[in-house]
């Protein structure tokens, strides 16, 4: 059972001059940008009445009630007025885009973290400022939403594959290298397929597998001290050879391990069949496996390599819009409302990924396989959230396909690293 949590007491809104509405008439972009995490402090300690002012909200339709019983204490602390306007996700992104540079955008959406660089390549987001309260999130959260040193949005949400287990076949010890999940498996008598590789059958997809590359150390991209992401291409060199012989040595010409005939439903087939006691996926499968009675432990990505599995990490978030008229108000909103313990397990309660704010985490994380996917996302990087990261999947997935065919790795891997710096340099 979970423990009662207390709401975080919110602080009083700063005196501002709000006539004018959220998502209306546009502010200058240059006076918008940066008003938020400059008067951040001001505003989380002043006093005053926003009586008259507005916020619009974008959500979809599973946040959207936990957004609104936030907004209903910040209207009656306030005076302010909030509109959630619920939209379908797949268009908010576009919307967003298309809609803040006119002024008919909202003051804030919600959004995925891999958004953010085309976002504020567009000028379409403003930072905000968390203050000392950042330090209460996940730090791969606050990563996954910062560029160029910025932080651009309120983490919620986070989510990242594990390694998921028949305990049945394997007990519930969690291997800590690839070597250890390999004896595991064959001594419970599955030395054919001790594992089941998610390639997205013959399309591939490196997204499943990139803890394994990052256990080579062969991130695809380079980041800075702040964590930011540079364009710099971080596949090439030893490890990414290392990694690309890994598939190789599992594939057709090796140990057979790795085919490419498994796609979504086949995996899970597969595994929730007992064919198989090892997979890496989301914990958007778990209800399947459960579902047909098989009982699973979850934790980090086994090494393949010398380093620690770092899967990506999605994120979600609350971006606030460089049009908003109201940027002090809502880094309020989001700052003392969105970010309390009772709003982000709310936001959890609605859609259960595990929360961004660390007590809340840790709090559902009393069930042992949320536990599981929240080591595994702790051990993990955020996808890169530069714009630089779409000329990378036409290369990358179809070599992890190639390998696995038997092509060799010491031609086609620097192959695709080269063609993927040719696309980044045009």
């Amino acid at each position: 059972m979970r423990k009662s949590l207390v709401m975080i007491a919110p602080l009083a809104v700063a005196v501002l001059a709000l006539s004018a509405c959220g998502g209306g008439d546009a502010a200058p972009a240059e006076t918008a940008t940066g008003s938020a995490s400059e008067s951040a402090t001001e505003s989380s300690t002043g006093g005053g009445d926003a009586a008259g002012a507005s916020l619009t909200i974008w959500s979809d339709a599973e946040r959207e009630q936990a957004i609104k019983d936030a907004a209903a204490d910040f209207e009656a602390d306030t005076g302010a007025t909030v509109t959630v306007v619920q939209k379908n996700f797949e268009d908010l992104r576009a919307d967003f885009l298309s809609q803040v540079p006119t002024g008919e955008g909202p003051d804030i959406t919600i959004g995925a973290h891999d958004w953010l660089g085309e976002f504020v390549e567009s000028g379409v987001v403003d930072t905000i400022d968390l203050g000392d309260r950042v330090n209460d999130f996940e730090p791969v959260t606050v990563e996954a939403l910062t560029y160029d040193g910025q932080l651009y949005a309120l983490p919620y949400a986070q989510e990242a594959v594990g390694l998921i287990q028949n305990t049945a076949l394997v007990g519930e010890e969690t291997p800590a290298t690839w070597d250890e999940m390999i004896q595991m498996a064959t001594d419970a008598g599955f030395a054919e397929r001790p594992f089941i590789l998610y390639t997205a059958g013959a399309d591939g997809d490196m997204y499943t597998s990139y803890g394994f590359q990052t256990s080579f150390g062969a991130p695809v991209f380079q980041q800075d001290e702040s964590g930011s992401y540079l364009a710099e291409v971080g596949l090439g060199g030893q490890g990414g050879l290392d990694f690309a012989q890994f598939l190789y040595d599992n594939g057709s010409a090796g140990t057979g391990y790795f085919t490419n005939t498994v796609d979504y439903d086949i995996g899970n087939e597969l595994f929730a069949s007992g064919q198989s006691p090892f997979i890496v996926q989301g914990p958007w499968t778990i209800p399947t496996f459960q579902d047909a009675g098989v009982d699973v432990a979850v934790g980090p990505i086994p090494s393949a390599g010398p380093e620690t599995a770092a899967p990506f990490v999605g994120v979600q978030g609350f971006y606030l819009s460089a049009q908003s008229s109201n940027a002090l108000l809502a880094n309020e909103f989001l700052t003392n409302y969105m970010s309390t313990d009772e709003a982000q397990q709310a936001l959890y309660e609605a859609d259960p990924r595990i929360p961004a704010l660390t007590a809340v985490a840790e709090e559902v994380a009393s069930d042992p396989v949320i536990a599981g996917f929240l080591e595994s996302a702790q051990n993990g990087v955020p996808m890169p959230n530069i714009p630089e990261m779409g000329a990378v999947w036409d290369f990358w997935n179809p070599v992890q396909i190639a390998l696995i065919n038997g092509e060799d790795p010491a031609t086609i891997w620097p192959t695709m690293v080269g063609n993927i710096e040719t696309a980044l340099a045009n």
